[in-house]
């Protein structure tokens, strides 16, 4: 017997919002059926309009907030939740520290895994902070645009001010975007597959303010590359790189494998724990460095590791932290699936002179089970997989 959905597309509903989805939606429920709310937050009485409706779920947007949450801040910027730059800015920060804490506690406790998850630690200043964006480019009303995609769509939403991004990252982009304009480059047609510019990506040294420019290109043909270099030369002091990324490709991958270096040397360098890193375009670099720091002193802290420990390191990409761990132990073993990242962590080994890390190309589960067979015994593991990962 076919159960009956209790609501209606396009139809209106009162309904009390009970918690709050990784994407920052609110949830609340209907005769047990799950509704998923956009702008609506825990314990606030809400009007909603149906706007989906599934077998088993149904997504809707709030007309009227009738009861508030106590949480609840006025938004920096529409711009932003629209796009999914800042989904839950409409939440109080230590509030959102607290949901963090929770939605790790729920994991946990679905996987019978008997954690108990300790407070988030939060920043002093939680916005202004990445040192990487890759921004799209498109056209608009016949204009070379950039900003950042409206949630679900691949339509572009204009920004220049892009808040949680270090603000020389969001004026280079800016920079470039009219530099391009300058030379009437033509940005990349999803549709048409034709257009020259795809993408632009910045990187910048949260200490030592080296930039790099990534021109993110369909294909090799780089028109007026040669006055585009001088001019991005004149207007950006910070920049030491300038790299073409060629993604031919009809995907929504923003990379492509192929890096051609128009100025510099392909890499910029960064510290990290008191470490120097040589960062290349498609270098996994954590994007928050001060939160970073935290994270990697604490795990060493919380490990209490002695100079007589084993590490290994799976998942260790360009080797942030097995570089950062062996200054602590005797020997750390990191595993990456990634050979790119594999050279780029024993070319960061050699930079620290830092020779007791040995550094591994292989799927991690694969080298963690041919480790063990060897006879390796760690005396603490770190892990820190990949988003999507298995």
């Amino acid at each position: 017997m076919k159960t009956q959905v209790p609501v209606q597309k396009n139809k209106q509903y009162d309904v009390e919002v009970s918690d709050l989805t990784y994407q920052g939606l609110g949830v609340a429920k209907i005769d047990d059926f799950p509704i998923f709310i956009e702008d609506a937050l825990p314990t606030e009485l809400v009007t909603i309009l149906i706007t989906k409706v599934k077998r088993n779920f149904a997504f809707a947007k709030a007309l009227t907030i009738k009861r508030k949450s106590s949480d609840r801040v006025d938004p920096v910027d529409g711009a932003y939740t629209q796009t999914g730059i800042a989904p839950l800015q409409h939440l109080a920060y230590p509030a959102q520290l607290t949901f963090k804490q929770h939605q790790i506690q729920v994991d946990f406790d679905k996987m019978k895994v008997p954690v108990e998850v300790a407070p988030t630690i939060g920043m002093d200043k939680p916005f202004q902070y990445r040192n990487k964006a890759q921004i799209p480019v498109r056209m608009i009303n016949g204009k070379l645009q950039t900003g950042f995609y409206r949630k679900h769509s691949h339509s572009l939403v204009p920004i220049e001010d892009f808040y949680i991004q270090d603000p020389k990252i969001d004026e280079a982009v800016v920079v470039v975007r009219d530099i391009l304009r300058k030379f009437g480059i033509q940005p990349y047609d999803e549709e048409t597959h034709k257009g020259v510019i795809r993408n632009i990506m910045v990187r910048r040294g949260h200490y030592s303010h080296e930039m790099m420019i990534v021109l993110i290109t369909r294909s090799r043909k780089l028109p007026s590359q040669a006055e585009i270099i001088t001019e991005i030369m004149d207007q950006l002091s910070e920049v030491k790189s300038i790299v073409q990324n060629i993604n031919s490709k009809n995907t929504n991958a923003i990379m492509g494998t192929r890096n051609i270096v128009l100025y510099g040397k392909g890499t910029i360098t960064d510290q990290l724990m008191g470490l120097d890193f040589e960062i290349s375009p498609n270098s996994f670099y954590q994007v928050n460095p001060t939160q970073t720091e935290k994270l990697y002193q604490l795990a060493i802290e919380k490990a209490e590791l002695s100079k007589d420990d084993v590490v290994i390191d799976a998942y260790c990409g360009i080797g942030t932290i097995s570089l950062s761990l062996a200054k602590v132990v005797r020997k750390v073993y990191g595993v990456e699936i990634v050979p790119e990242a594999i050279e780029d962590a024993k070319r960061n080994a050699r930079i620290n002179h830092i020779k007791n890390c040995k550094f591994v190309t292989a799927k991690a589960e694969d080298q963690l089970a041919k480790w063990q067979q060897d006879g390796l015994d760690p005396d603490v593991i770190v892990v820190d997989p990949p988003r999507k990962v298995g």
